[in-house]
């Protein structure tokens, strides 16, 4: 979006990694530090975009907790913390950066969100059932934005990834990141940029007909039966 021309709040629970990102920006970045499970932090982040640029057009509702994936594995085993904390980020987040947001919006004349929902949110896929949730609260929520401030000029779509090849997934094993790739009928899997992409098309005037929508970037992932495990089926 920087490199588009846009001015850009860098938010982010860790304000170092916030400051290294606004640093590569240079002066059209500044930094806000909060945790989007809490109002407060969400709020002071909004304001901060009204306070550095005069206003906010664009808001891309994007954190989410890496941390709490090794413990989302077996819901009968979930700690009910770990399913709180997925809500409370992937979700509740969500919700409250739209509710500060959207007055904001409101009084520039319109404006376009952004969601980060995951491939997960929309088909099961045996593990991580409460990330899923969540991310499917994203993709109802998404719609449910852009049904009553539609007609008031605030668009609101989401964006529904796949496995993406951030530094969250950096430490898997290279077998790991093959047989995930097998899901995938593409020749790679997901690079940062290929979401940031999608993420950019629909915050811009060129998706300006675009609304309630969620964007599979998923290389096809979520349409796709590998032949291997028609063959274990069988």
């Amino acid at each position: 979006m920087a490199n588009e021309g846009a001015s850009v709040v860098v938010a982010d629970i860790d304000a170092s990694a916030a400051a290294r990102v606004a640093g590569d920006l240079g002066s059209r970045a500044v930094v806000a530090e909060g945790d989007v499970a809490d109002e407060s932090s969400v709020a002071r982040m909004v304001e901060t975009a009204v306070e550095s640029f005069d206003g906010l057009d664009v808001l891309h509702n994007n954190a989410s907790d890496a941390s709490t994936a090794a413990a989302d594995t077996d819901l009968v085993t979930l700690e009910m913390a770990v399913f709180d904390r997925l809500v409370a980020v992937n979700l509740k987040g969500v919700l409250m950066g739209c509710k500060h947001a959207i007055p904001q919006m409101l009084a520039r004349g319109g404006g376009s969100i952004v969601n980060t929902a995951s491939i997960d949110g929309v088909m099961g896929r045996g593990v991580r059932a409460a990330y899923g949730a969540s991310k499917a609260g994203v993709v109802l929520l998404t719609k449910s934005v852009a049904s009553q401030y539609g007609s008031r000029g605030i668009r609101c779509n989401a964006v529904a990834p796949g496995l993406v090849l951030t530094p969250a997934v950096a430490g898997l094993t290279h077998e790991k990141l093959e047989l995930a790739s097998r899901s995938y009928p593409m020749p790679r899997l997901c690079a940062p940029e290929d979401v940031a992409n999608a993420v950019l098309f629909l915050a811009s005037d060129e998706a300006a007909f675009v609304n309630g929508t969620t964007l599979m970037v998923d290389g096809g992932a979520s349409i796709y039966m590998p032949s291997s495990q028609v063959a274990a089926a069988e």
